[in-house]
């Protein structure tokens, strides 16, 4: 009976052995290399991801901060469009001239529609977004402000970018007052406040041949065409 335990034991002994020998530690081997690794990796993954993303992220800033000097133009074309009511008791003011008349243009701001005309033009030029996303008209601080402000904001931003005024061509469309006796003091004061000079700014002047509000003197508008030059 114990040779027969005992024979049992070394068969069982040297089954084990066997076992063993034909997969060495096949079983331990795979849950240490499961879970070891995962315990590094999950201290040490998470930190490799945030670092990745941040590099990734610095990658495509300087991308786009590297292909700036590629995409840069040697000029570039802005349009600008304007227009506003004519109402009694307001002034009329046109490229920063007060124009005798017995309406003026109602508006959050001082109503110049020649300035904010010129502005959105810059701005179109530039990329940028519109006068009304820059200098919106539900910010009370803007409540009658002069349009000159706004002007030497698309300025700074036009000279910022690297560009000035190659040249400008604005038209204004009222049926009334007529233009022609201000046309050039309004021109000086348009290229004083653009820091240009007055040869490359032009103006002109049409009615709208007493066709729909801006015939009937109820409304003026504008339109300005700009090409800025790379300095």
């Amino acid at each position: 009976m114990a040779t027969s335990s005992t024979q049992l034991l070394l068969s069982s002994s040297s089954l084990f052995h066997s076992q063993i020998t034909k997969k060495p530690f096949l079983l331990p081997a795979t849950k240490i290399g499961v879970w070891r690794p995962k315990k590094s990796l999950s201290l040490s993954c998470r930190p490799s991801a945030s670092v990745s993303a941040a590099s990734s992220a610095v990658d495509v800033n300087e991308s786009v901060t590297s292909e700036k000097p590629t995409k840069t133009l040697p000029f570039r074309i802005g349009h600008g469009f304007d227009l506003h009511r004519l109402e009694p008791g307001y002034p009329l003011i046109i490229g920063g001239i007060d124009i005798p008349h017995d309406r003026g243009c109602e508006a959050h701001s001082d109503g110049d529609v020649l300035l904010h005309c010129v502005v959105d033009a810059i701005l179109g030029a530039l990329g940028l977004p519109d006068i009304g996303q820059i200098f919106p008209d539900s910010d009370p601080k803007w409540k009658g402000a002069a349009s000159s402000v706004f002007i030497k904001e698309a300025v700074r931003l036009m000279d910022e970018a690297g560009y000035e005024i190659g040249n400008l061509d604005a038209t204004l469309i009222l049926q009334r007052p007529k233009i022609s006796p201000h046309k050039e003091t309004i021109r000086s004061n348009l290229s004083k406040l653009l820091g240009a000079d007055p040869s490359v700014v032009n103006l002109k002047a049409k009615t709208h041949e007493k066709v729909d509000s801006l015939g009937e003197n109820r409304s003026i508008a504008a339109h300005t065409v700009i090409l800025l030059m790379k300095k």
